[in-house]
């Protein structure tokens, strides 16, 4: 297992990387210290640069199914670049912050834009038939749902952790209707990879978790 430095390095040669494939005419490494730091924001626990690294592993099995794989890297490091877990405009605080240092980066106006956008769909994480970037990017923020039992508990208790303001029986109730309106889902992922490999288990532990918060134990 990474320690958070080489973690910490890992992500910051893939920046680098990145950021020259989007063609950046900036040296990328103050962006990287920016985006780095908002990501190891003492509020999070889950929505940390372990999430960050563990997207774009995502991304790299999937990087055939996008048509701009450089446009979703560039949308993963930004997606919760914001967040605050009392707010509602994470994502649309994300995407403007992409509007604002992608083109200070070099990088052109058309790629912003779909970072921007791609930044703004996972609000929903439902892309259109044929958005191929969507789908990439969603199907691999998504792709915790379908950890083993115990990674998934790691990141249940996780997201509890950074709602620990909310109090239990809120929380419960919260949290089983974002819940039941995954499982109402067609489908959880759109990717031919995804949906092989990723939707029978995430619906598993979707199904398990929402039993647990509607019948705790006593």
């Amino acid at each position: 297992m990474e320690s958070d430095e080489q973690t910490d390095a890992a992500l910051r040669r893939r920046w680098a990387a990145t950021a020259a494939s989007a063609g950046a005419g900036q040296d990328p490494a103050p962006y990287a210290d920016r985006l780095l730091t908002a990501w190891a924001e003492p509020q999070r626990r889950y929505h940390t640069t372990a999430h960050l690294a563990d997207v774009l592993a995502r991304l790299d099995v999937l990087a055939d199914h996008a048509a701009d794989p450089t446009a979703v890297e560039l949308a993963a490091w930004f997606h919760d670049a914001v967040y605050r877990p009392d707010r509602s405009e994470n994502e649309e605080r994300s995407a403007a912050l992409a509007e604002r240092a992608l083109p200070e980066l070099g990088v052109d106006a058309a790629r912003t834009a779909e970072v921007a956008r791609l930044v703004r769909l996972t609000v929903t994480h439902d892309p259109a038939p044929g958005d191929t970037n969507g789908e990439a990017l969603c199907d691999a923020d998504l792709a915790v749902l379908a950890g083993d039992p115990d990674a998934y508990a790691a990141y249940a208790a996780a997201v509890r952790a950074e709602y620990g303001f909310v109090p239990d029986d809120a929380f419960r109730t919260g949290r089983a209707a974002v819940l039941r309106q995954l499982l109402g889902l067609p489908r959880l992922f759109r990717t031919p990879y995804g949906a092989a490999h990723w939707e029978a288990p995430a619906r598993r532990n979707l199904a398990d978790e929402l039993a647990g918060l509607t019948d705790p134990p006593t």
